[in-house]
């Protein structure tokens, strides 16, 4: 892949390998993937089940580790952290959006958020969190209240509420309707575009790809291509 040398990369991997189990029963998730991923985009890791594209974005959000390889998040060694280091990592740099909401049901939108901000070293109002993702009047409702889109949002205004550097997405329109994945799928883009956020996206859909600065295809543990997007669409234009 080409990327401009003047472009500061957010991540970049080198040799990254993952298996899982040993002998006959060993699952290479990963391959030996090289590459680099420039701060600042929208970037779509593209594949089927099981092709290794989860398995990268845990290793790269500090939730796994590799088993041969280097990855470096700016000029940080993930590789050689220790795991306490890794989760000052997360919790100072990174942000998580899953395709389950994993909200807590017992709190409002608003403490689901405020969870967040009292760990975070310069976190934003959880009010504010909420309001970017349209969701400033649903603040005092529980998750039973609240339709699968608008609780996907919560999701991420807990996950931009501490301004992370990095958004992380694993499925995050898998659940839902066309109409309100469009919804998230604008909501991620302006998190890209007012807080300046890399965000990342795993999925299978390829029509989230539209949306998206660089495309990474994945299949059986390796990068197949990866295509810079000079034609991006929006969200509402996206044929799903």
């Amino acid at each position: 892949m080409t990327i401009e040398p003047t472009q500061p990369m957010a991540f970049r991997t080198k040799g990254l390998t993952k298996v899982y189990g040993e002998g006959n029963a060993a699952v290479h998730a990963l391959r030996g993937v090289d590459l680099e991923i420039p701060s600042g985009e929208i970037v779509v890791l593209l594949g089927a089940s099981g092709s290794g594209k989860s398995t990268l974005l845990n290793i790269i959000g500090g939730l796994d580790r590799a088993t041969e390889g280097d990855v470096y998040f700016q000029s940080l060694c993930l590789s050689e952290m220790s795991d306490n280091k890794l989760t000052l990592y997360r919790r100072d740099h990174v942000g998580f959006v899953f395709q389950f909401y994993n909200l807590m049901p017992s709190l409002t939108a608003y403490e689901n958020v405020e969870l967040v901000t009292e760990i975070a070293d310069s976190p934003m109002d959880p009010k504010e969190a909420l309001d970017m993702v349209g969701l400033s009047e649903r603040a005092n409702h529980f998750p039973a209240q609240m339709s699968g889109g608008e609780q996907q949002r919560v999701a991420i205004a807990r996950a931009i509420a501490k301004q992370p550097d990095v958004l992380f997405c694993d499925e995050p329109t898998g659940a839902l309707d066309s109409k309100t994945g469009r919804v998230v799928l604008q909501v991620l883009k302006d998190v890209n575009e007012k807080l300046g956020a890399t965000v990342l996206i795993v999925t299978h859909a390829a029509s989230t790809a539209a949306m998206a600065d660089r495309v990474i295809h994945f299949a059986d543990g390796r990068i197949r291509e990866v295509v810079k997007n000079d034609k991006k669409l929006t969200p509402d234009q996206i044929e799903w």
